[in-house]
Formats: structure tokens, sequence, C-alpha cells
């Protein structure tokens, strides 16, 4: 298994193309084009970046959002997915959140595909219920803007970490 690690400054501009090429697996199942990857200056604001390989081919992002540590992004390159990078990064990003004291950790994704929604339940994670707190609340609005909903349904999750 390969270590898991926080990012490199220098690495930025790989992240940004590893988000690239997974995003467009979402093309297989029907949901294109997607909005383009976040600029690589979003990880150097990120609360924390995890990364798999040497240069990195995964990656975890964190952000903080209602109090709550916040998976903003997890992306495996298309060359190295069935590994269980994915799975690893993931337990590495809840990891890190309950060693900084969060008491659970959210994302949002798509109910539906099978790497998104159900990936996400069979590691521990289930929907939000009733109202959004303000700060996902926000995030809701802003994949509304982007038309993301237009490809399916998305849900908020979360995981408790105590």
């Amino acid at each position: 298994m390969q270590r898991i690690r926080s990012a490199r400054p220098d690495e930025r501009e790989i992240l940004s193309a590893v988000e690239g090429a997974a995003d467009t697996l979402f093309a297989t199942v029907g949901i294109w084009p997607l909005p383009p990857p976040g600029p690589a200056s979003a990880f150097t604001s990120a609360h924390a970046v995890l990364v798999v390989g040497d240069p990195p081919v995964g990656f975890a992002r964190l952000e903080v959002v209602d109090g709550s540590a916040f998976l903003e992004q997890l992306s495996v390159h298309p060359d190295h997915t069935r590994q269980g990078l994915g799975a690893s990064l993931l337990e590495a990003a809840c990891d890190r959140a309950r060693a900084e004291g969060f008491a659970t950790i959210t994302l949002s994704t798509f109910v539906e595909v099978p790497w998104n929604g159900p990936f996400y339940t069979r590691h521990g994670f289930a929907p939000v219920t009733g109202e959004l707190p303000p700060g996902l609340r926000a995030l809701r609005d802003r994949e509304i803007a982007l038309g993301l909903h237009t490809f399916g349904p998305r849900v908020m999750m979360r995981r408790h970490l105590t």
C-alpha cells in the first residue's frame, strides 16, 4: 500500500491535472461536461491536502464548513483506480479530521454514481437529514448554480468520527 502524506507546495499543478483526469470518468455515466477543476491556488488555501504517490496520483482536499471537516474533493487518476487508493485517501482524511478534533466529516456527492454515493455509504457516511446548516446550504446553492443538479440527484453526507 502506498503511503498517504501531506501535499507539497510544488505539487499543486499536478493535483489539478489529477482532478481533471478523474473527472473524465463521469462521462462514462452521462455526466458531462463538468465544471473545470479548481485552480491550483485552491490547494494552497485548503485546510489540508493529502496525497498518494510521488508524484501524486490521487488526493483528498479538506476544508472546514460549519465547524466540521468537509471533504471538498477526492480524486484518483483513472490510470490508478481499482487499487484501493480512494478508500485509503478517504480513511486518511477521516483520521486527519478526527486527530484535529472534528466530530464529523461531511461531503457532497452524486447519489447514484457507483464511485460516489454508494462508495461513501460503504465507508460509513449517511445523508444529512433535516435543514442544512448555513455553510452546507451555501455549498448546495453553489452546486445548483454550476448546474450539477441537472446530471442527477446530489446529497450532502456526514460521517461521525467519534
